[in-house]
């Protein structure tokens, strides 16, 4: 239910997103930011979350998390401005740092990795179906209560999430270890991240790429990832422990993560606008035009899920889904305006289906091959570099579409004559660089604004191809280690060692890293002398 909440709570506004910024007089890059804040606050927050868990109980975090959740998503509601959207985003994002983690827990640890394929099908689903609900209501919504209503649709499923968690949600009590927390990792990963967004998203627009700000841009974001970098081979527990890299699945499985973040983000920001934007769809409309790709997703997801669980047999679907996963973004990138809406069906039926395969198998396969001491800190460093690729990723992309559809709007425009008061105000309109209401456009700049659109996801889309390709390469080395019947709170357990699991997953997308505290072998002997 919590799970369901977090998606539901943002797919919902996933349609009506173009008209939200639109009415809030925002362009491209206040659009990407509303998606990314959201992102970052979630990628930076985890490791917070994780490290808590190791602390205080479980069950209590997760509620406090939804809660923080549902304040921010209602706040938003109210949002007066792009600025202020993206502020009560952050919010929201911190909450669903800890809430999409947290979730995880209880499959994680009562759960053995040859069963846990079948829950995180399952998982997959009602995500799915949230995804599948979500535009389609936000749709309904926006065109019937205004947009401002979607944020306020999860409220009710929220109250109830929490009344469920603490009637019925046991966990394992929660050893009081002692922990550190990487807060200065995790501002250095802030600070480093959000300025390489700041320099993708406004270069080329707010000043050139070649400039004195551009050059102190990207100067301030390397000195601050190198920093992070150099500080997590210091800090005695890190958010990404550079040990694990030693283990060739996990490091394996982030360079496959990245790939799929891209994807995945990338179809969630960019189906909205391609149907608005490209094809004129109101936001009922493009709700219901996304349902093959969610649909995709859903059914891959849980059927793929069971079948793991009842063969023990995970690598051949993770090869097929990246190679779907290819295939798919690569069908995406030919997309037009204009393309029959049947051929765009099979695209997103064939790139979801991909990525249901994909997503939660990743993980799997990272906890079947870890030591259980560092269980959360690998499984959950997964999904962190999956969200921070996509944040990224979308970054990129979105500065790529608002290049090109600039450019082509502006070529098509060249030799356009005006022909009535509506079209001068349209001119003045597109001129402010504001995401157009394409529904209400004069039909021949229209057109334009149209083609425009289409062209420029499609491109936009490029980006995503041989990324998908390498993922696909480290999949297919991916070590095809049978899938464990053991439990991995049974072991914690038996070795005196309680962990917090900190998985992350994302929407509408997205969630990130956290790790442990370990006990060297030495450590735990010395421990067992003392008692």
């Amino acid at each position: 239910m919590g799970m369901f909440v977090a998606v539901l709570s943002g797919t919902v506004v996933s349609t009506s997103m173009p008209r939200i910024i639109a009415d809030l007089g925002g362009d491209q890059a206040a659009y990407t930011w509303v998606i990314t804040a959201s992102l970052l606050a979630t990628a930076v927050s985890t490791p917070i979350w994780g490290k808590l868990s190791d602390l205080l109980d479980r069950k209590m975090l997760l509620q406090v998390s939804l809660i923080l959740f549902v304040l921010g998503t209602v706040a938003a509601g109210f949002a007066q401005s792009t600025p202020m959207l993206i502020g009560l985003r952050v919010i929201q994002g911190l909450g669903a740092g800890g809430l999409m983690s947290l979730v995880f827990v209880a499959v994680a640890l009562i759960i053995s990795p040859r069963e846990r394929g079948k829950y995180m099908g399952l998982v997959g689903g009602i995500m799915a179906v949230a995804t599948i609900g979500g535009p389609l209501l936000g749709g309904i919504i926006t065109d019937s209560l205004g947009w401002r209503a979607n944020f306020f649709i999860g409220v009710p499923f929220a109250v109830a999430a929490i009344v469920i968690i603490h009637k019925t949600l046991h966990l394992p009590p929660t050893t009081r270890t002692k922990v550190s927390i990487d807060y200065l990792g995790a501002v250095l990963l802030t600070v480093g991240v959000s300025v390489l967004l700041i320099w993708v998203s406004m270069g080329g627009s707010q000043f050139e790429w070649s400039s004195l700000e551009s050059y102190l841009l990207i100067g301030g974001a390397s000195a601050a990832l190198i920093a992070f970098i150099v500080t997590e081979f210091l800090v005695s527990e890190p958010i990404v422990p550079m040990a694990l890299f030693k283990n060739r699945t996990f490091t394996l499985a982030v360079v496959a993560s990245i790939a799929v973040g891209v994807a995945m983000f990338a179809t969630s920001v960019f189906l909205a606008q391609y149907f608005q934007l490209a094809r004129g769809a109101n936001p009922t409309q493009s709700g219901l035009m996304t349902i093959p790709m969610v649909v995709g997703q859903m059914v891959a997801s849980i059927t793929i899920g069971q079948l793991i669980s009842r063969f023990g047999k995970w690598k051949s679907w993770v090869v097929t889904g990246s190679v779907l996963v290819l295939i798919g973004v690569s069908l995406m990138a030919t997309l037009r305006y204009d393309t029959d809406f049947v051929l765009v069906s099979i695209y997103m039926v064939t790139l979801g289906a991909g990525l249901g395969m994909v997503m939660q198998n990743l993980t799997l396969a990272v906890q079947n091959d870890t030591p259980v001491e560092q269980l959360g800190a690998a499984s959950s460093n997964v999904n962190f570099f999956r969200s921070v690729a996509g944040t990224i990723g979308v970054t990129v992309m979105s500065s790529i579409l608002a290049s090109q559809v600039t450019s082509r709007i502006s070529g098509s425009l060249a030799t356009f004559k005006p022909s009535s008061e509506a079209e001068i105000d349209a001119l003045t309109g597109l001129a402010t660089g504001n995401l157009p209401n394409v529904a209400e456009l004069p039909h021949r700049i229209r057109l334009i604004v149209e083609a425009a659109y289409g062209s420029g996801i499609a491109d936009a889309f490029l980006i995503a191809v041989p990324l998908a390709f390498i993922g696909l390469i480290a999949v297919i080395f991916l070590p095809n280690k049978a899938l464990s019947t053991a439990v991995a709170g049974q072991t914690l357990a038996e070795t005196a060692e309680e962990s917090a699991i900190d998985l992350a997953e994302a929407e509408i997308g997205a969630a990130t890293t956290g790790s442990i505290a370990v006990m060297t072998t030495r450590e735990q002997a010395v421990d067992r002398d003392d008692r």
